[in-house]
């Protein structure tokens, strides 16, 4: 599967379909091979001592790309936020990503992710061209978050 996001329009809403990439554990030698260098959205993951997978970081990748961003927000000695960078030195840690190149789109979705799962930590604006933002997320890891 293809990580692209998949878009449809009806009336004053939007209806997008986000194919993540596979879940994949930070590594910069694979961030730089496997990462493509285009616009994007992405997730930062860390396992816990229970083993279970925590969402801590939501961005897009617009200027730079993908591979610039997630190596960036993966490399602790890079991280200035004293939160997640206990988090890398910490946890083994783990991204996704879907390709995008829409910057619209992107604060779409990003608007929608805040409201979600960071409503009173992360701030983010839509693009103002829609009245309802809905979206699906597929994964071929079943790691769906909404």
């Amino acid at each position: 599967m293809q990580p692209v996001v998949e878009k449809r329009e009806r009336d004053e809403s939007v209806y997008y379909t986000i194919r993540w990439s596979r879940l994949t554990k930070v590594d910069k030698y694979t961030i730089a091979s496997a990462v493509p260098a285009v616009g994007g959205i992405f997730e930062l993951y860390y396992e816990d001592v229970k083993k279970k997978l925590n969402l801590f970081f939501v961005s897009k990748a617009w200027f730079g790309g993908l591979r610039n961003q997630i190596r960036k927000q993966t490399d602790p000695e890079l991280e200035d936020d004293p939160y997640r960078k206990n988090i890398l030195n910490t946890y083994p840690c783990y991204y996704r990503y879907t390709m995008l190149e829409s910057s619209s789109d992107m604060a779409d979705i990003l608007f929608f992710f805040a409201q979600t799962y960071f409503p009173h930590k992360m701030k983010a604006e839509d693009s103002g061209r829609y009245e309802q933002i809905f979206i699906k997320e597929l994964s071929d890891d079943k790691i769906v978050t909404i």
